[in-house]
């Protein structure tokens, strides 16, 4: 069996906190995190992708825990490793065209949701935002940011659309029905302190 991997189970443990509020668990999430071995250019993306689901607001405060943890670490002699920066989409890249594609390389074809045909406009950020600027960004896997995903719309709650669409889109890069139902036992656990 293969099972989640320590960098999946921080990459969770912190999207659920960060998207609860919860920030002194998120600090211990992180300090953990760092000791095994996440650069701090993960730890950045992975709070820059929870923004896409949750938020702003929970984004910013995510970070600035990992911003004063980090500065307080160096502080005490703590050597963190920065880690791979991302690259960006090209200014000439067509978003709306490219994520598209990589929508329907992590779904498969699928006909044009009812949301997409009411609002357009909100579709086109999806595709250009989402699936564009942020899942072309090479710091996380797309398993790894599926992994976040799903646990932002997990401790969000009233959301099984997503979650379902989002659980079958981690299946689909990578996550066996062993590491699924592993991911459910951490969630369970996370949301329950």
């Amino acid at each position: 069996m293969i099972r989640l991997d320590k960098k999946q189970i921080n990459l969770i443990t912190t999207a659920v906190y960060a998207t609860l509020g919860k920030l002194d668990h998120l600090k211990s999430a992180f300090t953990k995190a760092l000791d095994e071995g996440m650069t701090i250019n993960e730890a950045k993306e992975a709070m820059l992708h929870v923004y896409a689901y949750a938020g702003f607001p929970r984004s910013i405060n995510a970070t600035n825990i990992l911003r004063v943890l980090v500065d307080d670490r160096a502080a005490a002699g703590k050597n963190d490793v920065l880690g791979v920066a991302s690259s960006e989409l090209s200014a000439d890249v067509d978003k709306n065209k490219y994520g598209e594609e990589m929508r329907t390389s992590l779904t498969g074809p699928r006909p044009q949701p009812a949301y997409a045909k009411f609002s357009p406009t909100l579709d086109d950020f999806l595709k250009e935002h989402l699936f564009a600027d942020l899942f072309t960004r090479q710091t996380l896997s797309k398993l790894e940011r599926e992994l976040i995903t799903i646990s932002v719309l997990a401790a969000l709650k009233n959301v099984p659309a997503q979650l379902e669409t989002h659980t079958t889109i981690a299946q689909n890069v990578g996550l066996t029905d062993e590491q699924t139902a592993e991911f459910n036992q951490v969630v369970v656990a996370l949301l329950a302190t």
